[in-house]
């Protein structure tokens, strides 16, 4: 491992985390796909060759971007967000559909799919990053400092809500937790998060009130799992692959019933992505469940302390991001699979299988290692002296 450690730079314990995670990955990936194998066809190995391939253009990318200058990041923010922007009114358009949802885009030739979601949040954080930066002499201005940094979490939160709103819901979360922390005046975030909150209201009674329109084409979905997970029907078959997540958590145990052997996994669409912490806690037990927190929450940590001990406020912004991002989907899974929120598409980072969320989360992890790299060049995450101060 440590001569491994040689060639990887930025942060060690995010390396072997990381690495630990892909690991997990495999073997949990090629347990959890029988639903897939019975649904589409195929064997096993197929689905887990599959994701090897993905987990290592995953590492390739955040390898290559790990020994880069981030100040390049910085400098292609807004090509970045401008190709996320017309990524998503593509698949606003002309995406695949599955489930009445246009998320996934084709990619030609190849025929693999990916959603532009995925590459659409991370284009945001790196934004927004970038955008707090220059407009904070101007926070006082709602002309020149707030409406340059707003505008385009609406727009792609927008582009976004109305095929995976649980997605959206996230990147507006985590985008008001960095303009908090970019000290954005707290008059101006809490009339933003006001006239959102009234605007998805009006959205609403315009769908209820001239249904021809479909202006929201998931509104009865959304209603649906709400009730599902906290109305009379939490029991009913129509919330069954909740059920069968619940249950599969209380098979597990303490220690769990052993790789390969879980039961509910044939029964629980989606085992081996939005339900993964469910299936894990099933076969690797309970002790497990809390080590992989545990792993998240360290994950977390040294993202954190790379963004705090950063350069540039720029490098401190989207370390952050990026970090608020992976932990609220790990989260977010974690509390879908134990009935305390509705079921959403959130998957497991790093663990799921997963195409583009599995590229998409490796790419954000290399950023923050090329910061760390940068400011850190010998590995250590040493804090800088308090004098110093941020550009």
């Amino acid at each position: 491992m440590q001569k491994l450690l040689k060639y990887l730079k930025g942060d060690p314990v995010i390396w072997v985390i990381t690495l630990l995670f892909f690991a997990i990955s495999l073997v949990s990936v090629y347990s959890f796909v029988p639903i897939l194998v019975k649904t589409e066809g195929g064997t096993p190995f197929k689905y887990l060759f599959k994701h090897f391939i993905y987990i290592s253009i995953g590492f390739v990318a955040m390898y290559w971007l790990h020994k880069k200058d981030p100040k390049y990041i910085a400098k292609l923010s807004k090509f970045i967000f401008y190709v996320a922007v017309l990524l998503l009114i593509f698949t606003f358009f002309f995406g695949v559909r599955v489930n009445d949802a246009s998320r996934w885009v084709r990619v030609p030739i190849i025929g693999l799919t990916f959603q532009s979601s995925d590459f659409a949040k991370l284009a945001l954080v790196i934004f927004i990053s970038k955008r707090l930066v220059s407009c904070e002499p101007f926070f006082d201005s709602w002309k020149k400092g707030f409406w340059p940094i707003v505008l385009p979490i609406i727009l792609i939160c927008g582009l976004i809500a109305k095929d995976n709103f649980s997605t959206a819901a996230i990147i507006f979360m985590v985008s008001l937790l960095l303009l908090f922390i970019g000290r954005v005046p707290l008059g101006k975030l809490f009339t933003f998060i006001g006239s959102g909150i009234a605007a998805l209201g009006l959205f609403v009674l315009i769908h209820l009130a001239l249904p021809a329109l479909n202006l929201l084409p998931r509104f009865d979905t959304w209603v649906s799992r709400f009730f599902k997970a906290y109305g009379d029907n939490v029991a009913s078959v129509e919330n069954m692959q909740a059920i069968n997540a619940q249950l599969a958590i209380h098979n597990g145990g303490y220690t769990g019933v052993g790789v390969g052997d879980g039961d509910l996994k044939h029964y629980t669409p989606e085992a081996y992505a939005d339900f993964f912490y469910s299936s894990f806690v099933e076969e690797f037990g309970l002790i497990s469940a809390f080590l992989l927190i545990f792993l998240y929450l360290i994950l977390f940590y040294r993202i954190l302390r790379i963004g705090l001990n950063a350069d540039k406020l720029f490098e401190t912004y989207l370390a952050i991001g990026i970090g608020l991002m992976l932990l609220s989907q790990a989260i977010i899974n974690m509390l879908v699979c134990t009935g305390l929120m509705p079921v959403t598409g959130q998957n497991m980072p790093f663990l799921a299988m997963g195409g583009s969320a599995m590229i998409m989360s490796c790419i954000s992890l290399g950023i923050v290692l090329s910061i760390a790299h940068k400011n850190n060049p010998n590995n250590s995450i040493d804090a800088k002296p308090e004098n110093e101060v941020k550009e």
